[in-house]
């Protein structure tokens, strides 16, 4: 088998600004875009792992299906510490966005936390216990 590796996780997105918002409250610097555009990434350094935007439309066009964002967590954000975790919530709260699941000390020895992004994708955000 070839050597792979994982390169990109995407999203869907009907409203390109909000979800640029959120993602923007948790770390992830973005390219000016226009108004139109239907495919946005997230500014990253070579060999990490690409946040990928894509327009509702397109992706349609692509799959012929109507995407429709997942029932759990897809994909999950390290935060550098506890608090980091505490302020990224605080951040996506303050500015509207919906916390499925407050930041909590699991027992698998993570501080974690579970949002949703404005389509409805689950976005968990967690970092080590100390």
């Amino acid at each position: 088998m070839p050597n792979m590796k994982l390169d990109a996780v995407s999203v869907t997105s009907g409203d390109f600004a909000q979800t640029v918002t959120f993602y923007s409250l948790l770390g992830f610097s973005f390219p000016a875009f226009e108004a139109s555009a239907q495919h946005l990434e997230a500014i990253t350094l070579a060999g990490e792992v690409r946040l990928m935007i894509d327009d509702r439309a397109l992706i349609k066009s692509l799959t012929g299906r109507d995407p429709v964002p997942p029932t759990h967590s897809s994909f999950a954000i390290k935060c550098d510490s506890p608090n980091g975790v505490d302020a990224a919530v605080k951040a996506v709260k303050a500015a509207k966005f919906t916390v499925i699941k407050e930041p909590w000390d699991a027992f698998w020895g993570q501080r974690y936390a579970i949002l949703a992004d404005p389509e409805g994708y689950m976005v968990d955000v967690f970092a080590t216990l100390s």
